[in-house]
């Protein structure tokens, strides 16, 4: 059975990030959602109260191994035991390969990748224990295809789901369901449904928390259905 216990959701925002905050919310976990700005999370914090959950909004660089000791060491504190995490934040820059800065294309990498590291890394201390938990990663198109000018994006989502591919392979075995999401297609929402509405990713995430170990997905494409692959 899915661990139930506080959910940790890194890489949070007014879209995808703060949707998931609020499904795993709605789902009776108590949520800790971690921003470099905090304070902007207030309004979020309070539409998850509102609707009779739990939040606590943390300052966190994810790409600072102590913060994100911090983080999960005051979630934890504040709101119980970590049962899922969720790594939804991200690095890019869009230039073509001759006019990325060295330091540009590291930042990418620190904040798509390495952050994911470092969050993936204290979830599963912290889950190992317990022998359950819940990994989740946020993927991107170019986790699959690298296009022209998103080489300094690209690199970081392909670490991300090797990552996450590797932690699923070596965790699993012990309780602890690792996922990673190929998010092939633009974010929001229309009428017509061409773009992948935020609600209906953050659904698919929770679901696959809930999954029977019997029949766990480790990767899972999200795309539009008048999307071309």
């Amino acid at each position: 059975m899915a661990e139930q216990g506080s959910c940790v959701v890194v890489g949070v925002g007014p879209g995808l990030g703060g949707t998931v905050a609020k499904r795993f919310a709605a789902g009776g976990h108590a949520v800790a959602m971690a921003s470099r700005n905090p304070e902007r999370l207030a309004p979020l914090v309070a539409e998850i109260e509102q609707a009779g959950g739990t939040a606590k909004a943390y300052r966190a660089d994810a790409t600072a191994e102590d913060d994100v000791v911090a983080l999960f060491e005051a979630a934890e504190r504040d709101l119980g035991p970590a049962g899922v995490a969720v790594f939804n934040a991200s690095g890019r820059v869009r230039k073509p390969i001759t006019d990325i800065e060295a330091q540009e294309f590291i930042d990418a990498w620190m904040r798509g990748c390495f952050g994911g590291f470092l969050v993936g890394r204290e979830a599963a201390r912290r889950m190992q224990p317990r022998k359950a938990g819940t990994i989740l990663f946020t993927g991107a198109t170019a986790s699959m295809k690298a296009f022209p000018l998103s080489a300094g994006f690209a690199v970081a989502k392909y670490g991300l789901r090797a990552l996450a591919e590797s932690m699923a392979r070596a965790l699993q075995p012990e309780g602890i369901h690792v996922a990673h999401f190929v998010i092939d297609g633009a974010i929001g929402s229309d009428a017509g449904n061409a773009r992948l509405d935020p609600e209906a990713i953050a659904e698919t995430y929770y679901q696959t928390h809930l999954q029977h170990p019997s029949a766990w997905s480790s990767s899972v494409e999200l795309r539009p259905w008048v999307e071309s692959f």
